[in-house]
């Protein structure tokens, strides 16, 4: 059954598409020119991205016909009820014979200055494959069944999709607790080092504060003598051994008395400086004098002495 009007002829009336999932379909129409002008067309849709139609324009001879193809792009679910509210339009109107069937003008539909242009809508019908009126029953448990399959596949979809974020989450929580845990270990290390160092240092000082401290005795008896300088025995001579006489011829000589200008005399001794051999000392504790032995003058004989002569005979 076709639509008719004062142009053209539209066969079917409705487009009336086999509805598959992910799948695309086509529907045909049919239009006629009824009348022995050209004339244009051009057709019009409320969901321009969901369907295709080409030719979309042109131009019918007279008495001539063109076929139309609205191609429904593949849906990736079912309406709902099956139900498609989407709206088709085909406009159409006389136009002469130089009018360029490629390129229409902008304002060949446009109904000014009296110029007829003929609108017929066609609906929409979605219909399952090869359903008809005999297994209408069959085609209503179908809908049913693919509406509970398509309500199914969404709750799978949504139960993968909180499945993937819970276990993000978790990957999160573990990685924050790995972070906590190296964190603690850090404190708590730290912590340890401080209280042994603490207790450390404890121990040390309370050994060196009960250690007794030794004070070293100086006393004067300790510090060593100070050496007395030899006398110097350079000036004098040896004493000189007489030759020996006989003791029944002669009596012995007399000694004549050391002359003391002659004899070496002692040598002085340095004073000690106190303040460089020892710091001062208690008096009970100072030390006597170092005796010097006196130089036995008289044992020294004078060097201008000459040894006595033994009288002649």
């Amino acid at each position: 059954m076709g639509v008719s009007n004062q142009f053209v002829t539209i066969n079917p009336d409705e487009l009336k598409f086999q509805f598959e999932l992910e799948k695309q379909v086509c529907c045909d129409l049919k239009v006629a020119n009824t009348t022995d002008q050209h004339v244009a067309f051009k057709v019009k849709t409320t969901s321009p991205k969901k369907y295709f139609v080409r030719p979309n324009t042109g131009v019918i001879q007279p008495w001539d016909s063109c076929v139309i193809r609205v191609t429904l792009q593949a849906q990736k679910e079912y309406p709902p009820d099956m139900q498609c509210k989407d709206k088709f339009l085909l406009q159409s109107t006389k136009v002469s014979q130089q009018t360029d069937i490629d390129e229409l003008p902008a304002n060949t539909f446009n109904k000014e200055g009296g110029k007829v242009v003929e609108d017929c809508k066609l609906r929409v019908v979605y219909v399952f494959p090869y359903s008809g009126s005999t297994n209408g029953e069959d085609g209503i448990k179908d809908s049913s069944n693919n509406q509970v399959l398509q309500r199914l596949r969404d709750e799978r979809d949504a139960a993968v999709r909180q499945t993937q974020q819970l276990q993000r989450d978790v990957e999160r929580v573990k990685r924050q607790r790995s972070r906590g845990n190296e964190l603690t270990f850090s404190f708590k290390f730290a912590l340890y080092v401080a209280l042994f160092g603490i207790a450390s240092g404890f121990l040390l000082n309370l050994w060196l504060s009960s250690a007794p401290t030794a004070v070293p005795h100086i006393s004067a008896s300790s510090s060593p003598p100070v050496p007395t300088p030899p006398a110097d025995m350079s000036s004098s001579s040896p004493p000189k051994t007489p030759p020996p006489t006989d003791a029944s011829s002669s009596p012995p000589a007399p000694t004549p008395p050391p002359d003391e200008s002659l004899s070496s005399p002692p040598t002085p001794i340095p004073p000690t400086d106190a303040t460089l051999s020892s710091p001062p000392a208690d008096a009970s504790l100072s030390s006597t004098p170092t005796a010097i032995p006196p130089t036995d003058e008289s044992s020294t004989p004078p060097a201008d002495s000459a040894p006595s002569t033994p009288p002649a005979e």
